[in-house]
């Protein structure tokens, strides 16, 4: 090759890994987007469809849905859901003005509003761990704003960009009683405007949100360049925007796909990893912040939640349901929780519950009959075969592969600092 060629390629080289650079960076603005589109309504219950086309990108924004029942294995929707709460959502537009946001007295329920900025960020909360319990008026604002809050806001809260996805969860006790209490709670969640008035916009989300595939280089392009301008980078990062869209349609496959299969847990020792590991701000992580927003998009901080997973047994041998396994929390070795903990099962195939004759998809600290051994230690079997009378049974799917997440709802210190002791599962 001659040096020309060769500083020819060394050129397109660099310019190729520029691209994906930006991809990388740019990637969770994208995502977000599209969530957005996938996760606002058509519809409002006061106001009717933000558009009468059925086709149309437009929908409702400053307006929460919610859902108000427990997952189960016959929801396909969300690959590993959890069983322990019901779903509060909006997407909050700050572009005209502040929103408030109104909730009830919740007690002494677990609850939480995650809020994370257009990046991915979850940057603040309301809810039992940071707020309490009490009725509340939070009033967001976007970056420009400059007016007076009203006296009866509880909690004010500035944030990044003029977009912010709001995120509920409600723990759930039953599906009868206790879900119609939490359904009550819900119907008086509000957003409003200062003046009272309902904060509801129809605005055009730019992208189908149904369509899941990797996006075109055009369709990337067009929907940064709207986004960038509502949500631009933090203070200190710098994107070189935007590439050359030629050099765009090569690279967002490659990244796209290398986010897919690259996904790198943190090891926590015992055959169990974590996915997640963010507090508020991804800092200039860059591509740990692409790659949950790939796989695990709207993931909170850790101090409010915290997902070990187990794939393998103590030899380091996948977790199959032709075997038997015990997993054992030795005594006061167990969770370190301010909320609750659960431990789920999952399918490997397509990462949803298993359907089994008892309709448990969760085991916990909430579980009613729990059993301890009379040294205080715990010990749940994960099985097929039902184990038979007074054994803490989380039912696995039979002759196929599975996984369990640990979900650590407030986890104490001993979790967030990375020095728990987790039981590796052990064949029995």
């Amino acid at each position: 090759m001659t040096p020309q060629a060769q500083a020819m390629a060394s050129e397109a080289a660099r310019i190729a890994q520029d691209c994906d650079d930006a991809v990388v960076q740019s990637l969770p603005l994208f995502e977000m987007m599209r969530m957005r589109a996938a996760t606002t309504a058509r519809r409002h219950p006061a106001f009717g469809f933000a558009a009468p086309n059925p086709g149309s990108t437009v929908r409702w924004v400053n307006q929460f849905t919610h859902t108000h029942r427990r997952l189960g294995p016959e929801d396909r929707e969300v690959v590993s859901p959890n069983n322990d709460t019901v779903y509060s959502n909006a997407w909050l537009d700050l572009s005209e003005g502040p929103v408030i946001i109104e909730t009830p007295d919740m007690g002494d329920r677990y609850w939480t509003l995650g809020l994370l900025d257009a990046w991915t960020n979850p940057f603040a909360y309301v809810g039992r761990r940071t707020t309490g319990g009490r009725p509340q008026r939070t009033l967001v604002h976007g970056p420009g704003w400059r007016g007076a809050v009203p006296a009866d806001v509880t909690l004010t809260i500035a944030a990044p960009g003029d977009d912010v996805w709001l995120i509920g969860r409600h723990l759930v006790e039953d599906d009868g009683e206790d879900a119609a209490r939490v359904r009550e709670s819900q119907s008086l969640m509000r957003l409003v405007r200062p003046d009272g008035s309902d904060a509801a916009m129809a605005v055009d989300t730019w992208i189908d949100g149904r369509d899941t595939r990797i996006p075109s280089a055009d369709l990337y392009l067009s929907v940064l360049d709207a986004a960038l301008r509502r949500n631009p980078p933090l203070p200190g990062e710098h994107l070189a925007w935007p590439p050359a869209q030629a050099d765009l349609a090569a690279s967002l496959p490659a990244v796209y796909d290398r986010l897919r299969t690259g996904n790198h847990p943190r090891d926590l020792g015992g055959g169990w990893a974590i996915p997640v590991v963010v507090r508020t701000h991804w800092g200039d992580d860059y591509l740990a912040r692409a790659r949950i927003a790939r796989n695990f998009i709207g993931a909170l901080g850790i101090e409010e939640a915290m997902y070990p997973t187990a794939e393998v047994d103590a030899q380091g041998a996948p977790l199959d349901g032709s075997r038997r396994y015990e997993l054992r929390f030795a005594p006061g070795k167990g969770p370190k929780v301010g909320a609750f903990w659960s431990l789920t099962m999952y399918r490997r195939s397509d990462c949803l519950f298993v359907a089994n004759p008892i309709h448990r998809y969760s085991i916990g600290d909430r579980t009613p009959g729990l059993r301890h051994d009379a040294d205080g230690s715990l010990a749940i079997r994960l099985q097929a075969e039902d184990p038979g009378p007074g054994v803490n049974w989380l039912p696995a799917p039979k002759d196929e592969p599975f996984y369990i997440v640990l979900r650590l709802y407030q986890p104490h210190a001993d979790h967030l600092e990375l020095w728990f002791d987790y039981p590796p599962v052990r064949p029995v």
